[in-house]
């Protein structure tokens, strides 16, 4: 069976003068950046004088729009889920050739229209992340409280807001080595929002296969490693709460995170790369929380990037999960973690731009030792 899709306006389906009409339709998902949906309409005179879908009531301002994606003989998934926020018009001299490309942003954008100035007490990461989304009728992810922050007292290091409020979770999530963002799973208009470290755990939803002659369902891969990057964290910081003129330390080694293959940065590289780090914290606990954020976003070294069409690989990728590549050499076969996906969907076809990471590669062949270097003498 092929894949089909719904566009849905304002709760309606898209009629299908409309959905024919579409010369190109977009949703892009990323693990830690909103989601995005852009579509280019053709532009022609009515018999009124006017222009149409310009003054649509369909693409109006904040009008609600939602992407809804079925692979044949799978389950409906819900790609994209908010608001118009963008036009841009362009007109040529004729009958043909103006268009209209309609740009929007998902449900997580009602967080960023006000500025406010708040102070969190009493109060860990977690529980500010749950009170926020709640405000908004989004249904905080059970991942949210895992990994948590200790409370910010008033006594200590309260909690300064001085942002919107999807700008204030972004900031917190990155320093505590989360992804924050607002997702819908199979049907629009229910929103979870997730303010989690990455899960890396879980079983793959596809295997991409390049060099199979019989079962390929990609068609070219790029994968590139760099490993300028550090591997351990010195963290130091003096304490209001302890006299001690040492203060607080959190060295380590260990982003928290589990590894998608055999060898990490560091037994990869062969090379240890030490940061220091400082930061206002209450107690050793927060401190270790930084440093252990700091190095999950250094450990991704290894990105892939390639295209496949949702007809050849029976499943939609969505970022946030978890694919297996196979058949493309020990270092680089198995696991990795799907950072985004731009899905370009036409009445005909669904294909989908993905980029992955990775935290770790595969043994080393059996004659070399573990050290890159190793392999090249």
């Amino acid at each position: 069976m092929p894949s089909t899709f719904n566009l849905l306006l304002n709760g309606t389906p898209a009629d299908d003068k409309l959905k024919t009409a579409l010369s190109l339709l977009e949703v892009e998902e990323n693990a830690d950046l909103p989601g995005a949906i852009q579509f280019r309409v053709p532009v022609s005179a009515t018999d009124g004088g006017d222009l149409s879908y310009v003054n649509d009531a369909r693409f109006a301002p904040f009008a609600h729009i939602a992407v809804v994606a079925t692979p044949g003989g799978g389950q409906p998934q819900c790609l994209f889920d908010g608001y118009v926020l963008s036009h841009k018009l362009h007109l040529e001299t004729g009958a043909t050739g103006s268009s209209l490309q309609v740009w929007g942003q998902d449900a997580s954008w009602l967080m960023n229209l006000d500025e406010k100035t708040r102070e969190w007490t009493d109060v860990t990461d977690a529980d500010v992340a749950n009170a926020v989304f709640g405000d908004y009728g989004v249904t905080p992810s059970p991942d949210n409280s895992e990994d948590d922050s200790p409370a910010h007292t008033e006594d200590g290091h309260s909690l300064m807001q001085r942002a919107t409020d999807i700008q204030f979770l972004r900031s917190l999530a990155r320093r505590a080595g989360k992804l924050c963002r607002v997702t819908c799973a199979d049907r629009p208009g229910q929103y979870t929002g997730y303010f989690a470290k990455p899960k890396l755990d879980g079983e793959p939803v596809a295997t991409l296969m390049l060099s199979d002659p019989v079962s390929w369902n990609i068609t070219a891969l790029d994968i590139e490693w760099e490993v300028t990057r550090p591997t351990a964290v010195a963290a130091r910081q003096a304490l209001f709460s302890a006299a001690d003129e040492d203060g607080a330390s959190a060295d380590t080694d260990d982003s928290g995170l589990s590894l998608l293959g055999q060898r990490g940065l560091a037994d990869f590289s062969g090379k240890a790369m030490k940061v220091m780090l400082t930061a206002p914290v209450d107690e050793g606990g927060e401190l270790g929380i930084r440093a252990r954020a700091l190095l999950r976003e250094a450990g991704w070294f290894v990105r892939c990037e390639g295209e496949a069409d949702v007809a050849r690989l029976n499943a939609i990728l969505r970022a946030g999960t978890v694919v297996q590549i196979s058949g493309v050499g020990a270092l680089h076969s198995g696991k990795y973690y799907v950072w985004s996906v731009r899905h370009s969907i036409t009445a005909e076809s669904h294909t989908m731009r993905f980029v992955l990471f990775r935290n770790a590669v595969g043994t080393p062949p059996a004659d070399v030792g573990g050290g890159i270097l190793d392999g090249l003498l």
